[in-house]
């Protein structure tokens, strides 16, 4: 019997611009139970907090451990720029969000104003402080000494549900940045236009992983693209047209039937292995999105029909950190 290759499926929650951090809350559970409801791998939280005096942005983590009580499977990405903070601290916030989750949390590293060396050390000294607490709970002291960081004393948090929160990074395209992506990163978000370039892509970013040491499924490559519905093709362009929906990446526009047809056929020719989608018109595409074109996945056998597992990892299919003692 032939197993279908698996659609996985995230959804973007804009990091806020209102006034009111508790509008935006509101629209965050919301967009959380909807997605939840689709059977979606993750939520990922994006944006920073503004700076003081330009307005209320919730800070990542804080939301993300707030929309805990609201949902029960779906995973919790947090993007967290390493420029903003240590490792120590931010290490801590996320295994916290792993235990309070159940093993649901995740780390979206970004680096915009970090040197690449500087960020990739920042992830190698988070999975050191996440592995000083063994799996059967005891606590070992911890010290560090390295180009960036030097850290001793204790972790207060203890290993986590999921052995460590689940990376993700950005694809970068430079040799740099796809070497520091594949050689830390459980997920790696990419962009392309057309499928000829999504499976380019793939197949370079899969074929980097034997010099690390790590097989294809220890990383799942997700593409960003954008969603946008009609009753019919010519309703879902203009639509499109309309809301100015194309940002460069990959665009979904059409009938629930050919955007299902689609998303299948772009994870079983290994253009990616599924996608974080911003569909349009925001915020009611989720909501469209999980209603018309999740059951034609399912229909196809290409997408959940039930959550299997309780954490992150297991919806992404990926393995346990191995504990390094």
């Amino acid at each position: 019997m032939t197993v279908r290759t698996q659609v996985h499926l995230a959804a973007y929650l804009p990091g806020g611009t209102h006034a009111s951090a508790g509008a935006d809350f509101a629209s965050f559970e919301r967009l959380a139970r909807t997605a939840e409801r689709g059977l979606f791998d993750f939520l990922l939280l994006t944006g920073q907090p503004r700076p003081a005096g330009h307005g209320g942005r919730p800070e990542p983590v804080t939301v993300l451990n707030a929309l805990v009580a609201g949902t029960e499977r779906i995973g919790l990405a947090a993007t967290v720029d390493t420029a903003s903070t240590e490792p120590y601290e931010l290490a801590r916030r996320l295994a916290t969000l792993d235990h309070l989750s159940a093993g649901r949390a995740a780390w979206n590293v970004a680096a915009s104003a970090d040197p690449l060396t500087r960020a990739a050390e920042f992830v190698h000294v988070s999975r050191e402080l996440w592995d000083s607490w063994t799996p059967d709970g005891v606590v070992r002291p911890f010290a560090y000494r390295g180009r960036h960081f030097d850290i001793a004393g204790e972790f207060t948090v203890p290993r986590s549900p999921q052995g460590h929160p689940v990376v993700i990074r950005p694809s970068d395209v430079s040799p740099e940045g796809s070497e520091f992506a594949t050689s830390t990163a459980d997920v790696l978000l990419t962009r392309y236009g057309t499928p000829e370039a999504g499976r380019a892509r793939y197949a370079e970013l899969k074929g980097r992983l034997t010099a690390y040491g790590r097989d294809r499924a220890d990383l799942k490559i997700i593409a960003e693209a954008t969603v946008v519905l009609g009753d019919t093709a010519a309703e879902a362009r203009e639509r499109a047209t309309a809301i100015g929906a194309s940002d460069g990446g990959r665009s979904f526009v059409g009938t629930p039937e050919s955007v299902a047809a689609e998303i299948d056929d772009s994870v079983r020719t290994g253009a990616a292995d599924g996608f974080v989608l911003v569909p349009h018109p925001a915020p009611g595409g989720l909501a469209e999105f999980v209603d018309r074109v999740v059951p034609l996945l399912q229909e196809r056998g290409a997408f959940r029909t039930e959550y299997t597992g309780t954490t992150l990892r297991s919806h992404l299919g990926l393995p346990d950190p191995v504990w390094k003692g």
